[in-house]
């Protein structure tokens, strides 16, 4: 599939009320939209560029001045690169009272920029709000977004998808893929350099993490029936081998291919060796029900002292969606609890 980039305000305001149904979220800015700001430019011959996705290619003439995102990490991507979003996912679990993040506030604020208008997304792609922005780019790398709702946002302005499944983009595909999209590859590349010299800083300060093997996990005091395991694939499970950690064995038997997560039953609590279980929660009486289970206390990380919950949950947003701009929070904040873990203490 192909799109011009050119798509103009009238157009776009006119798409509001023939796409008038297709979603209830609700914008959090009002209606007018926030300037768009950029502190960077587009690099010579930047455009056109084609880009391939998990729905086709989508094409993109000339520098996109008004960007939206979809999804919990573009918005990161984007500013990271000098590029203020006029729109982005309200962040409802983990975020701050703004329904965003505070380091993405903290790179919107030293660029002198207006913060994105907000858009619940809890049912589905906004596509009306979206529209009412008169975007002429929306990244969604690493986000839920289906084939209709492509084809729908795509009568917008031109839709940068995920590569191939949705939700399993990690940081870089998704820098990458953002940085072609705004022209600002080559930046990208710079990004992402710091990015690693943030993450080899982590490595270096937590050596006990390199070589571990680990299982994070999903289990909920409403449900002490069955334990969840994300896969490799995952954001927060592959940022975590970026420090050197291993999934355990038994990971690749509970994911079915394409997928970012599996589950398996309590019954088999006994069965999931690793040498650390992360997880969240979301409160300490959560923790103390898990912990006080007496199938889920079998874990054996659990068992032996080896497991960790976070629940603090803007550091487990951090974790679960990690990009150039959350990652050094999770260095600082969370990694340490990590290692911690592994030494069973």
């Amino acid at each position: 599939m192909k799109r011009s980039l050119a798509t103009p305000l009238a157009a776009a305001t006119l798409l509001v009320a023939a796409l008038t149904g297709c979603s209830t979220g609700s914008t959090s800015g009002g209606d007018s939209a926030a300037e768009p700001t950029a502190t960077t430019t587009a690099e010579a011959d930047a455009f056109p560029v084609t880009i391939e996705h998990a729905f086709g290619e989508t094409t993109i003439e000339s520098e996109p001045t008004r960007v939206a995102t979809l999804g919990w990490t573009d918005h990161d991507h984007a500013v990271a690169l000098g590029v203020v979003p006029v729109g982005a996912t309200k962040i409802t679990w983990g975020g701050n009272e703004g329904g965003s993040t505070d380091w993405f506030d903290a790179a919107v604020e030293e660029a002198g920029a207006e913060a994105p208008v907000r858009y619940d997304d809890a049912d589905g792609a906004p596509i009306d709000e979206i529209a009412e922005l008169a975007p002429d780019l929306i990244l969604a790398t690493n986000s839920g977004v289906t084939e209709a709702e492509y084809a729908k946002l795509s009568k917008i302005a031109p839709v940068v998808a995920y590569p191939e499944f949705p939700w399993t983009t990690d940081w870089r595909t998704s820098l990458e893929t953002v940085g072609k999209a705004l022209g600002r590859a080559d930046l990208a590349e710079d990004v992402a350099a710091d990015t690693e010299a943030t993450i080899e800083e982590g490595k270096q300060a937590h050596p006990q993490l390199e070589g571990a093997e680990l299982i994070y996990g999903y289990l909920a005091a409403t449900d002490l029936s069955s334990i969840g395991m994300y896969a490799p694939e995952d954001p927060r499970v592959s940022l975590m081998r970026d420090f050197g950690m291993v999934d355990a064995p038994v990971v690749a038997d509970a994911i079915k291919p394409g997928e970012f997560y599996g589950m398996v039953s309590a019954e088999k609590a006994t069965e999931l060796e690793s040498d650390v279980f992360l997880t969240w929660v979301d409160s300490e009486k959560s923790l103390e029900t898990i912990e006080g289970d007496k199938l889920l206390s079998q874990i054996p990380a659990i068992a032996e002292g080896h497991f960790y919950a976070e629940t603090d949950m803007e550091r487990t947003m951090a974790a679960t969606n990690p990009t150039p701009l959350s990652i050094p929070v999770i260095v600082e904040d969370f990694l340490p609890h990590v290692a911690k873990a592994i030494e069973g203490a």
